[in-house]
């Protein structure tokens, strides 16, 4: 099947006159306009492309890389305002439409937005959205504390910058802990510093730094000292317990103190790990 808004592998079929028809394995079609066709090829050669909707609705592919695919994120700029929404450069000859009602505020041509794109259910069209909080979830988190992780800088308000972590949930990085210059629409690197309990995810840019070749290790390291040498967590605890406790999984911690028991810094014992002097 065709996928709309995202890179295809798909094989030379046929030329004519308008371009190259491609075909998947459900002997699905699209044109490739003549404008995109590669230099040399053979029938039967198989492709790279993008496939999104032409100016009547109907599927086409072009070897031009979009600034967003579906389901992700990017920052664009308003090319135009019409009556009808607001249209979006994103790198292809047809703009991004980006309806009044998918606008966290009123686009003004020639700004800045971050957008999502999605495949509206109904209309079987790709549109954007600059009400990115409807696409982004902390109620599950996938990071965990010091996971490196890519971030897109959304605005930066009296705390900090929030971002986008992995495009999937929200996070902020506190002005304390901003030592470079970043902007708005800015795609880095960054760690998760600390979880809230509400899920809430604090991040910054620098590495923690720690020590160990497994990165957790020095966190439980801390924590023991923090406790007084002993906590009453070991590789048979709870993993609520474990996530209770120090905000990691299961899997994570036993890593953890197994690399500290190698490095001879802890005692497993029946009860829990105590901190070696």
């Amino acid at each position: 099947m065709l996928q709309l808004g995202e890179y295809n592998t798909l094989t030379i079929l046929r030329e004519t006159d308008p371009g190259l028809f491609l075909g998947d394995s459900e002997e699905n079609e699209v044109l490739l306009p003549n404008r995109y066709k590669p230099e040399s090829y053979q029938i039967g050669d198989s492709i790279d492309v993008f496939i999104y909707l032409d100016n009547e609705e109907r599927p086409v592919a072009t070897t031009d890389e979009p600034f967003i695919t579906l389901n992700t994120f990017a920052f664009l700029e308003c090319s135009a305002v019409t009556k009808y929404g607001a249209f979006m450069d994103w790198g292809l000859v047809k703009q991004l439409f980006v309806p009044f009602k998918e606008q966290a505020r009123p686009m003004k041509q020639g700004n800045w937005y971050i957008v999502y794109l999605y495949l509206d259910d109904k209309t079987n069209r790709l549109v954007g959205s600059s009400k990115s909080n409807r696409f982004l979830s902390n109620d599950t988190l996938s990071v965990e504390k010091f996971d490196e992780v890519d971030i897109l800088v959304t605005h930066i308000t009296d705390k900090g910058a929030n971002a986008i972590i992995n495009g999937k949930h929200k996070g902020l990085i506190y002005l304390e802990d901003i030592f470079e210059d970043i902007r708005t629409g800015d795609k880095i690197k960054a760690f998760v510093k600390k979880i809230r309990h509400d899920n809430k995810v604090d991040l910054v840019l620098q590495s923690p730094g720690y020590r160990s070749i497994e990165p957790n290790a020095q966190y439980v390291l801390e924590e023991l000292k923090a406790a007084g040498g002993f906590l009453a967590l070991h590789d048979k605890s709870d993993p609520e317990a474990i996530k209770n406790e120090l905000g990691l999984s299961k899997k994570s911690f036993k890593k953890a103190i197994g690399s500290l028991y190698k490095n001879k810094a802890i005692r497993i014992k029946e009860d829990g790990i105590e901190l070696i002097s």
